[in-house]
This record gives structure tokens, sequence and C-alpha cells, in this order.
């Protein structure tokens, strides 16, 4: 039977004297925009062809960490951030060299998108370009006939039948069951699909990192640099998740807009098709928004009227999010 170490046993342990590795902490920023009706992320271009976030290292002059990563942006992108919020913290084991011990920090920062000035490599990339599958605007996307049959390739080559089980059922769970059905697709799990798609095998950096020499034939969205996709899949899980329950929407849009465009930027982001009379119904009963007394002829048809964000619904209910795509039905 196991003995608990006496407290002799315990402070008479030899020390170890293994030194502690560096440690190196990384910023990078998922900075997203709606244009229209579609929603954008601020990348750089390298001369390997692979886009990456805005990214640096906190530096002894950065004061605190997100005024750190405000730095590195505006130094490569010029765009001034305003709403930003910290996403997650990787802490892989291998994610430094030389013996460093790598953090990288990733932040969700919302703009109304500005065109990057001046001489960078910054421009504003559509995020279905990196995630073709989150897009059921037009109905099921096509790549996922593809995508579908590799993965159940994956799963079936497991060398034990449970594993095999287990990666069918995070399949399922992930792409919605049995031919990716869209009552069953959930709009908030873009990271694990991501995920498994790596694990698989199915996405460039997965293939770059084993050496494969088929990165350029696989058709699952343009490749990021290190792990830049899985925080851009992260930021799109956590948008899309707290445009329900919080008012985030807004930080996207202009001081004034028409239901219309409200609406087609909430689809854009959910990747989804929303009913438009249960989808202002909601927006109304909510008090979401309030009348501007101006028009805008923009849409093409007849003028639409503009509204604004009302601000006191942030004191009047602690979740005034826009409660989607389920709480109203899509098209």
């Amino acid at each position: 039977m196991p003995t608990t170490p006496s407290p002799d046993a315990r402070t008479t342990a030899a020390p170890s004297h293994a030194p502690e590795p560096a440690l190196a902490i990384g910023l990078s920023a998922v900075i997203v925009a709606v244009t229209g009706d579609d929603p954008k992320v601020l990348t750089l271009r390298h001369g390997d062809g692979r886009d990456s976030l805005p990214s640096g290292p906190l530096e002894r002059g950065h004061r605190t960490l997100e005024m750190g990563l405000r730095s590195w942006v505006e130094r490569q992108t010029l765009q001034e951030l305003g709403y930003v919020e910290q996403l997650y913290t990787f802490g892989d084991r291998d994610r430094g060299e030389d013996g460093t011990r790598a953090l990288s920090l990733a932040y969700l920062a919302l703009v109304r998108e500005a065109r990057p000035a001046g001489d960078t490599d910054a421009a504003w990339q559509s995020w279905y370009r990196y995630f073709p599958w989150e897009d059921w605007r037009g109905g099921r996307p096509a790549v996922l006939d593809t995508l579908e049959h590799g993965l159940r390739a994956w799963a079936a080559g497991a060398a034990q039948g449970r594993l095999s089980e287990r990666r069918a059922e995070r399949i399922a769970l992930g792409f919605g069951g049995a031919g990716g059905h869209e009552a069953g697709w959930n709009e908030e799990r873009v990271l694990e699909r991501y995920e498994l798609l790596y694990e698989a095998g199915l996405v460039g950096e997965a293939l770059r990192e084993r050496g494969s020499d088929r990165v350029a034939a696989v058709p699952s969205g343009t490749e990021m640099r290190e792990d830049h996709r899985r925080m851009l899949a992260l930021a799109i899980a956590r948008l899309r998740g707290k445009i329900k329950y919080r008012p985030v929407v807004f930080e996207l849009m202009p001081p004034s807009f028409s239901l219309g465009q409200l609406q087609q930027a909430v689809e854009a982001l959910s990747g989804s098709r929303l009913h438009k009379q249960n989808f202002r119904r909601l927006v109304e009963q909510q008090r979401l928004v309030e009348e501007t007394g101006e028009t805008t002829s923009e849409t093409g048809g007849r003028p639409a009227r503009l509204v604004r964000f009302r601000r006191e619904v942030l004191l009047e209910r602690p979740a005034p999010g826009v409660r989607l795509p389920g709480g109203f039905g899509r098209r």
C-alpha cells in the first residue's frame, strides 16, 4: 500500500539542478472587421507566401501586455485598436527554440475597418479564406465533401478499434453527424473542427510540420504561419458565441446603420442565413437599437431607416446579445 513520504524524506531529497529554460512571451492579435457581408481579419503577408497575424515579443519598454500588443499592431499595420480582449495563452513545450520556453498570448480586437496606410505588408482578408468550410450562407460548403472523406479515412485507419470509434465520435460532434447536415452543425465548434483536420493531416500546417510534399494539394483553406490559424479559429468561435449574449457586434458597426446592414454583419460572422422578420423582431424586442431619424438609400431599394446602438441596454440587462442563430431561425 502506498505511503506518504515522511517529513524527513521530503526535506532531505536532493534538489534538482536542472536549469530553468528562458521564457519568451509573444503577443498576437486577431483583428476583426466586417465589410458588407464579409468578415475580415488583418494579416501580414510574408516572402514564403504564407500569412500571419500581427505579432511581436513583449519588450522591456512595454508597461503592460496589452500596451505591448497595441504597440506591435500599430508598428506593423498602422492600425489603432479599440475593443481588445485576451483569447488564450499558448504555452506548448516545443514552441520555443534553443532551449527557450515560449508563451504566446493571443488577443481578439474588433475594429471598424480602416485600410492600413503607408508602406506595410498588412492587408484585410476574408476569414473564410482560411476556413472555407465555416461559411454556410450559400448552403453546405462543397469543400466539406473532400474534408469529410479524408476524416473518415483517418478514423478508419486507426490502429485500435476503440481509437477508431473515438475519432468517429469526434468527427460527428464537430461536423454535425453523417454528411455534415445543417441541423447538426454547431457554428461555435470552429476550433474543434480545425484541430480534427490538423490531426488528420488535412491542413497545410500539419503537412508542413511533418515534412510532407502534399501541402499545395490540400483544399482546406489558406495556410498561416506557426499556429496562427489555430488562434484565428479560437477567435471566430469566441466571437460567434459572444454575440449571442453580449452586444459586441456593435463594435464592428458604424455609428449609424440600417437593420439590414446589422443582419448582414451578424450573418457574416455566424456563417448562416437568418430569417429577416424574426431577426428584426428580436432586435426590436430587446431594444438593442434606437432610430436616428435619418435614412439611407445605399441599400439599392427604397430608403432604409438608420438606427444606432442603445448603450443604455448595458445597464438594463446583464446579457443583451442578439441570441443567434437558433433563437430566431435560419432563412
